[in-house]
């Protein structure tokens, strides 16, 4: 089978690597790919949010699945190109996705079936949510209602960055908000948590836990990014509390769409506080996370392609998941500047194949590409240190060893990735 995945960052090449391993696929294609995809399969001059054109290769290239790894194609409505045309794809359809396209309508669906989340209100005009923060005690939790690659959501005690936030979530120049909606929210109090499930549209297939970080530092008010790194399993997950997000929060959303007349097909991710009431959902998103999945995809032994197909026929009943012993830490380097510009210069990265030697380290490309035969810079993320380990201080020494190796101007990364594993 020939298989087609979108996206670019280092959640696609994971998948690809995976995917490639199974024997049910023989040739895979990566639209538009990066460095690290170029390497073992066939990137293709596509962009991830072009529906039309992606779903015309897929025909014209007799591919038998398309794996879709972002979500702003998710949201575009991808799926229903794929519908039209008798395409097989991997991914819930426009009207499912809008659980991560619109913050507000996945609080009204958690609202409407009992799904535990924190309080919201939502703000339609500048003013008004001015007046509301106002009159609130911090802490203070700005979100913009549409798509924002992971830095549209501001935590602050600070009521003047809570002003600005509500301000660029109004700036359509900033995110994909189409909306021009505004939610300030209950600051729930805990610890966070990654849970992700394979979804049929009425069984769901869970993976194991991850946790990641969403800042870029670990000082406290440094700014959002779409994640620094993560690591699996989360030893503060009891199997009582993996039972209790699995029966109160994923199965309920996916029998929610459902009765929303809405068929959940793909990954159902949900991002989690931990709190003493029990779990509440932060966000829903629609896809593999990026960079849970760094962390989760070098711990699964079994054929990826299993799952997904089984979703795509609309049937996970008989499927299981094995799982390898060891933990995964998984470290993001990223660019100077990083998440405050969209331009990165294009500087060679030196040392991969060095770090790519240290046992049990896998590395995972995001903003790279190949120039004269040598891997520069393309993005923010530039790349993933993955490192497997019989425990999180193995696992750590490895991926940080391999950090080391690594090399190219302003580089910058967290040095507390799964520290909280040990």
């Amino acid at each position: 089978m020939r298989v087609l995945v979108v996206g670019s960052g280092g959640r696609e090449h994971a998948l690809t690597k995976k995917i490639l391993e199974s024997p049910e696929v023989s040739e895979v294609f990566v639209a538009p790919g990066n460095g690290g995809t170029r390497e073992i399969a066939h990137n293709v001059d596509i962009a991830a949010a072009d529906c039309s054109r992606l779903v015309r290769f897929a025909k014209r290239n007799r591919v038998g699945l398309t794996v879709v790894g972002p979500e702003v194609p998710l949201v575009l409505g991808i799926g229903g190109y794929f519908d039209y045309r008798s395409q097989k794809m991997f991914g819930p359809g426009p009207g499912a996705a809008m659980l991560e396209g619109s913050k507000n309508y996945a609080k009204t669906i958690m609202k409407r079936y009992g799904i535990p989340t924190g309080e919201s209100s939502l703000f339609a005009e500048y003013h008004h949510a001015i007046d509301f923060l106002k009159k609130m005690p911090p802490p203070y939790v700005v979100k913009v209602d549409g798509l924002a690659g992971g830095k549209g959501v501001v935590v602050t005690s600070d009521l003047k960055e809570a002003e600005a936030a509500v301000r660029r979530g109004f700036s359509k120049s900033e995110y994909i908000n189409p909306h021009d909606l505004v939610l300030i929210e209950e600051c729930l109090e805990g610890w966070e948590l990654s849970m992700l499930a394979f979804s049929d549209g009425r069984n769901i297939l869970p993976l194991v836990p991850a946790q990641d970080y969403k800042r870029l530092d670990t000082e406290k008010n440094s700014p959002n990014t779409g994640g620094m790194g993560s690591y699996s399993p989360v030893p503060k997950v009891t199997p009582e509390l993996y039972e209790e997000i699995i029966e109160s929060i994923l199965k309920p959303t996916i029998t929610a769409m459902a009765k929303e007349g809405m068929t959940y097909k793909g990954i159902i991710y949900a991002g989690l506080m931990i709190t003493e009431d029990g779990p509440k959902v932060i966000e829903f998103n629609c896809r593999f996370g990026d960079p849970e999945t760094q962390a989760i995809i070098p711990r699964l032994e079994s054929d990826i392609m299993e799952p997904m197909l089984a979703v795509v026929e609309g049937d996970l009943s008989g499927v299981k998941l094995k799982w390898k012993p060891e933990v995964c830490a998984s470290v993001v380097i990223a660019s100077g500047g990083y998440p405050g510009t969209d331009h990165y210069p294009e500087l060679e990265i030196q040392g991969i194949d060095d770090a790519s030697r240290i046992e049990g380290v896998t590395i995972y490309h995001a903003g790279t590409t190949i120039k004269d035969g040598e891997f520069h810079i393309a993005g923010g993320r530039v790349l993933n240190v993955s490192a497997l380990g019989k425990d999180f201080g193995e696992a750590r020494e490895r991926a940080y060893e391999a950090v080391s190796k690594i090399k190219f101007p302003d580089m910058c990364y967290r040095t507390d990735i799964a520290l909280t594993g040990i």
